[in-house]
């Protein structure tokens, strides 16, 4: 079904795909993919139907030709109940040869899934409240949030229905399904920031302002940010917004999104480069011609950021139950591992698992006097609440196994340098280490305390991969993104040489120093010298 957009009537200010998604809204391809494709086969789809996929949550596996994609779930601020649980578990095994990957914006990927049976998966999702619509493509995305949404003892409202009414607000509305671009939204009012508000196109975060004398909890607005290869901090309005404002506020800046983001050349179409280019001020006048006005700033309530991790047992804000965080390794887990986060989630809890943005999830509502069984289930072994140092702080994209863009195996690699540096370290402050296989940033490399991403290099024995190497990212206050380091380290050799670099940070940090701050003191002058030296000593430069 075609709508008349009025950048239509500028076509020489529009790329290729843009002039496609004219001719076609990508929501159709939905019941194309229900009534056409899946029951005339792999072969029978047009190669220029295959972006619009993504409007239903498909992309093409690598390599393209075998005719498997990947199928990404939607799970607005992580949040599951036990039944679904066992549902994705289902059709992973099923469908997906048991594989199930959980992503850093909270969702649920599955691999291995040919054409014919996306109707099914669409149609056992769906009578579950679960949808892969929309979690791809030129629309908006799965709305990110606090996991502890209603237990945390640090969040100033509970956001699940807030989260909850916008996503229905947004889910397969054909006036924002056609984008400049992707579009992700989070929201969280945890003092700690576990949403990673910096780095989405549009965040809210928790506030308080005096309104007609009374103090008011409500939500401060950034916009603007976003990663991949030309990483943006996001920008905060001078806004304050009330709990039952945000989803007006929230479609109004989509739509700000919709009709003023750039459409002539994709790699520059993020609502990043439109607030880059306008500055919060100009783009705070013209959303209020949208959404009217609204009270100033007020007091951010953003006291830390927690880096989106919950291993362990805590207390809940509800006297006398627990949340338990589980290490999820690099995010890869399985039907029969989700199935028993079911069973211990009904056993032990309230029936609830949820998805951390750090690729992990979390039991809640377990009783006090229920923790120290729950702590002695064989499946907490592999998914641990008190996972090694730094397999419990590693994140991984998919790599090049599934992934087209990727030009590097990733899951496996850092598995083995996390291993290596699990039995060579001790160390009592946790370093967070992100790996890309690409510069496309689903593995949020920028933001980690050392990033990897991967790419090729020509040596005396060929290409081979090799990585770059960036230390200091955080999104504390502003945020900071990561500094790359300058020269590349061959796959063989990067556990040794983050060992070295690792060591380094042990023997000159002060006491209780993080990593970030150690970089921040040290300067980067002092760990590029490093870096070269380490290289000098264990590999030789690329």
């Amino acid at each position: 079904m075609k709508k008349h957009w009025p950048w239509a009537n500028n076509p020489d200010r529009l790329n290729p795909f843009e002039l496609q998604k004219l001719e076609q809204d990508g929501l159709d391809i939905i019941d194309e993919i229900i009534h056409i494709y899946s029951k005339k086969g792999f072969e029978s789809i047009p190669e220029e139907k295959f972006a619009l996929f993504k409007w239903a949550g498909v992309y093409q596996q690598r390599p393209k030709k075998d005719g498997y994609f990947m199928i990404r779930i939607r799970v607005p601020s992580g949040i599951l109940n036990s039944r679904q649980v066992r549902v994705v578990a289902e059709l992973s095994r099923e469908y997906g040869r048991g594989l199930i990957d959980v992503t850093t914006r909270q969702a649920i990927q599955y691999h291995w899934i040919r054409v014919e049976n996306l109707p099914d998966i669409f149609r056992r999702l769906k009578e579950v409240d679960l949808y892969t619509f929309e979690a791809c493509g030129d629309c908006p995305r799965n709305i990110t949030g606090n996991p502890l949404a209603g237990i945390d003892p640090h969040e100033l409202v509970d956001t699940r229905p807030i989260v909850a009414k916008l996503n229905e607000k947004l889910l397969l509305n054909r006036e924002f399904s056609n984008l400049p671009r992707k579009y992700k939204i989070s929201v969280s009012s945890s003092v700690y920031n576990p949403a990673h508000a910096q780095i989405n196109d549009l965040s809210f975060t928790p506030a308080v302002k005096k309104l007609d004398g009374k103090e008011t909890v409500g939500f401060h607005v950034w916009v603007g940010g976003g990663l991949s290869n030309r990483p943006h901090l996001a920008q905060q309005l001078d806004l304050f917004v009330r709990p039952e404002q945000v989803v007006d506020v929230a479609v109004g800046v989509t739509k700000v999104f919709r009709d003023y983001g750039y459409r002539k050349k994709r790699h520059k179409a993020r609502l990043k480069f439109l607030v880059a280019d306008w500055g919060p001020e100009k783009f705070l006048e013209i959303l209020k011609e949208y959404i009217g006005e609204y009270p100033a700033r007020g007091e951010d309530k953003i006291a830390g950021w927690n880096a989106g991790y919950f291993t362990g047992v805590h207390p809940q804000k509800q006297p006398g139950l627990n949340y338990v965080g589980l290490n999820i390794p690099l995010g890869r887990t399985s039907a029969d591992e989700f199935d028993g986060l079911a069973d211990l989630a009904d056993h032990y809890g309230s029936g609830s698992v949820r998805t951390a943005n750090t690729q992990n999830v979390i039991l809640t509502d377990v009783p006090d006097d229920k923790v120290e069984d729950l702590l002695k289930e064989p499946l907490l072994k592999r998914l641990s609440p008190f996972p090694r140092t730094f397999e419990g702080y590693a994140v991984s994209c998919t790599g090049i196994e599934f992934c087209n863009l990727a030009l590097t195996e990733t899951k496996g690699f850092l598995k083995e340098v996390v291993n290596f540096l699990d039995q060579e370290i001790r160390l009592d402050e946790p370093i967070r280490i992100h790996i890309n296989g690409c510069p496309n940033s689903c593995g949020q490399q920028q933001i980690a305390d050392i990033g990897l991403m991967g790419g090729k290099a020509k040596t005396a024995q060929g290409m081979v991969e090799a990585y770059t190497i960036s230390v200091g990212g955080h999104l504390y206050g502003q945020g900071k993104f990561n500094t790359q380091l300058k020269g590349r380290v061959t796959k063989e050799y990067v556990a040794p040489v983050l060992k070295e670099i690792i060591l380094f940070y042990k023997r000159e940090r002060k006491e209780g120093e993080k990593f970030g701050d150690f970089v921040k003191r040290a300067g980067i002058e002092a760990i590029q010298k490093q870096f070269d030296e380490i290289r000098q000593r264990v590999v030789p430069a690329v």
